[in-house]
This record gives structure tokens, sequence and C-alpha cells, in this order.
């Protein structure tokens, strides 16, 4: 079996990229606020948060060999189910263990689906036109088409308790009907889980895998081990790279604690839970646009400013004055107050979005062919890892600025760690 031709290849990776991101984009606005409508803290939606991050942690490198053994559509096509599971437990738990047993299956879908739809691409594109083929449409393709389905699905997900708490009796009687198990801001789970029901379909059918040589489930399993030691000692030996993975550990910092804290605070400035959901999921969209924005102004504001190094410097210190900004004006709900906000709010994804292509084009040049998947899994443990810790952290501080001020910090203290001696920015280029 060849597999498909790359253009039906590229169309298929595009729709399971958008079928298996667009749930994940339904929940964004609802879920916090959710959360809070079932009566957990904001340390108990911290700790179901940390469950999620340090579940897809675990993870994330044992399930790379996993998709290996047990083939890419089974890989996804688990994670799906995973995701399916987790939707529904969300939506319909009240009990906190239930709710935590939501998010770390959530956790562990993520970690799944981390890479087997990628891989799934190039070796269907490479069994057809050879190790030479150019790969980069049909990735960016898939990445656009990961951007449209989160910034889609997280309006579509903040429209839906919105338009049932208003203008009709509909959310009051559905909420009396199911013993509030259902209730506006528990339908967009719902409907991801409709959505991921698809998804798992959609792999099933539509991914055929070109063969490739076997691998036994023994032998990935003792190299699990070896592979988290040998990322482990990249990042010891190498200075840059220590840089990038602490780097990615503060963006992790500082995007829990936007994730935390802003679904709570839109919701204090509209006075309600729904309004305060279509509110986030207007400003999360804004969000990925301005990622994607920085994302796309990354080669030109290394290229302005001289290297990849500085530009991950200027950018995560854009992001820095970002969370700045949204703690400074924290305990203001005037206009000005909650422009600035607005302001920090889009700064943060806007320099996060322009550092990484620059991080991730610095640690391709530093890594041989052979561990550049190990290096970007541990890269992706930092984020999660870091994240997870400072999340814990946010939710036992008092409200107002702290929290904010806290992974400002953090970040802050990420972009200062690229204002030491200049690498070799070009070292080990082509490999």
């Amino acid at each position: 079996m060849t597999g498909p031709a790359p253009r039906a290849a590229r169309r298929r990776y595009v729709t399971a990229c958008t079928l298996f991101w667009l749930p994940i984009g339904l929940t964004i606005a609802p879920l916090i606020l959710l959360f809070t409508e079932r009566g957990m803290s904001l340390v108990a939606i911290a700790g179901f948060f940390a469950a999620h991050s340090l579940t897809a942690a675990a993870l994330e490198l044992p399930t790379g060999g996993l998709s290996d053994v047990l083939r890419r559509r089974s890989v996804l096509a688990a994670a799906g189910l995973l995701n399916l599971t987790a939707f529904i437990l969300v939506a319909l738990g009240t009990a906190p263990w239930v709710l935590l047993c939501g998010m770390a299956l959530l956790g562990a879908g993520r970690a799944l689906s981390s890479g087997p739809a990628e891989a799934w691409y190039v070796d269907a594109v490479h069994a057809r036109c050879g190790p030479g083929a150019d790969l980069r449409p049909g990735l960016a393709r898939g990445k656009t088409a990961t951007s449209a389905a989160l910034a889609a699905g997280t309006l579509l997900g903040g429209a839906i308790p919105w338009m049932l708490a208003g203008g009709s009796q509909a959310g009051t009687r559905l909420s009396s009907a199911t013993s509030g198990l259902i209730v506006p801001l528990s339908l967009p789970l719902l409907a991801a889980a409709a959505v991921q029901i698809a998804f798992v379909g959609y792999v099933l059918a539509a991914l055929p895998e070109p063969p490739r040589p076997p691998a036994t489930l023994g032998g990935v399993l003792r190299g699990i081990p070896l592979t988290v030691a040998g990322g482990l000692r990249l990042g010891a030996r190498d200075a840059l790279v220590r840089r990038i993975l602490l780097s990615a550990g503060a963006a992790g910092s500082a995007l829990v604690a936007v994730e935390l804290l802003t679904p709570g605070r839109v919701a204090a400035l509209t006075g309600a839970p729904e309004s305060g959901a279509l509110l986030f999921a207007s400003l999360a969209c804004a969000g990925f646009l301005c990622s994607g924005l920085g994302s796309h102004l990354a080669p030109l504001v290394a290229r302005l400013a001289g290297s990849g190094e500085r530009a991950v410097l200027l950018s995560l210190g854009t992001s820095a004055i970002g969370l700045l900004l949204l703690g400074a004006t924290a305990l203001s709900t005037g206009a000005s107050a909650t422009v600035l906000a607005a302001a920090g709010y889009g700064l943060v994804y806007l320099g996060r979005g322009c550092a990484g292509p620059s991080e991730n084009d610095l640690l391709h040049r530093r890594v041989t062919r052979a561990g550049r998947a190990t290096a970007l899994s541990v890269q992706s443990l930092a984020l999660q890892l870091i994240g997870a810790l400072t999340g814990l952290l946010i939710g036992v501080l008092p409200p107002g600025p702290l929290p904010w001020l806290l992974a400002g910090a953090v970040l802050l203290a990420g972009a200062l760690l690229w204002t030491a001696g200049r690498t070799h920015e070009h070292a080990r280029q082509g490999r």
C-alpha cells in the first residue's frame, strides 16, 4: 500500500486537525465558569488543571513510542475516545473527583494526540513522493486549520450558553429537568463530545497508513527511560538548549495564569457567567489571532533584531509586559483599565507567538536529526510541568494583582535568560 496522494493526504490531515481541535475550542470559554457554577473553589480548579498538565506531561514521551507500535491511526482514535469520555464527565459531573478524572483524561488524550496526525501525514507523503518531498505546505495548512478550529470553537462555545441564558427560559427548563446536571455552560462540552465522535470515525475511515518497519512494544518501553535521560542530558550540557527549555517553562507559567484567571475576571466585569463566557470567548479568539500574527512576524522580528536570540528576548519581554499590565489593572474596572488589560492580554499572545518559531529554529540548529523529537518532547514537558506548578501556586494566592505579577515575574526571568552571552546561532546548521 502506497497511501493516498499528497493532496489527498494533506486534505485528510487538515480535516483531522480541524475535527480534533474544534471540540477543544468549544470548551475554552465555559470550562472554568462551569467549574465555578458547580461550586468549585479556585484552589480546586487549579488542581483540576494541574491534573491535566501532569497527566499530559507524564505520558508525553511514552505515547510517542506508542504511536510507532500501535500505528498512528489507532493512537489518534484512542485520543478521541479519551477526550469523548472526558467531555461527558466534565459536562455532567458535580463531584470534585469526577471533574478531576475528566481533566486527567483530557490530559491523557492531549498526550496521545501530540504528534501522530502530523507523523501520519509525513509517512503518507514520503510513501508516495520519497523523503525529499516538500512537507511545509501541508504542515502549514494543518497549523492554520488548528488555529481556525480553536478560534471558531471558542466563539461558538461562548455563544451557546449566552444564547440559552438570554431571551427565553430554555436554560432554566433544561437545568430543572435534569436536576442541574445539564446547564447552559455544560452544553458546549456535550457538543464537543459529539464532534469527537465524528473525529474518531473519520480517523478510522480516512487515515490509511503506509507500511513501515515493525517495532515491538517491549523495545519501545525499554527505550523510554533512555529517551528521557537523553533529553535531560541535552539540556544539561548545552547552555542554549537549557535556555530554550527554561523559557518554555516560563511561557507555561504565563499561559496557565491567563487560562485560570481571565474567565473569572471577565465574568465579574459582565456580571453573569453566561455573558462572561461570551466575552471571554471573543477575547480568547483574539488571543489566537494575536498568536498567529506573532508567528507570522517572527522571521521579520529576527531580521530586525539581528539574531533569533535577540528576537526571543524581545518577544518574551513583550509577553511579560502584557502580564504586568494585567496585574496592574486587576483591581480596576474603569474603561481605561479595561482597555489596558485587553492590550496586555493581546501582548501576552503576540509575544508568545513571535518567540516560538525563533526558539524552535535555534533548537533545531543545536540538535542532530536523531535528537529532534526528544528535544521537542522535553520542551513540551518543561512547559506543562512548570505551568502546572505555577497554577497550583496561583490557586492559593489571594485574588488581585499578585497572581498576575507572579506569572509576569516568571516570564520576565525567562526573557532575561537571553541577555546572556551570545551563542553561535548558526552552529550545526543543516543537521
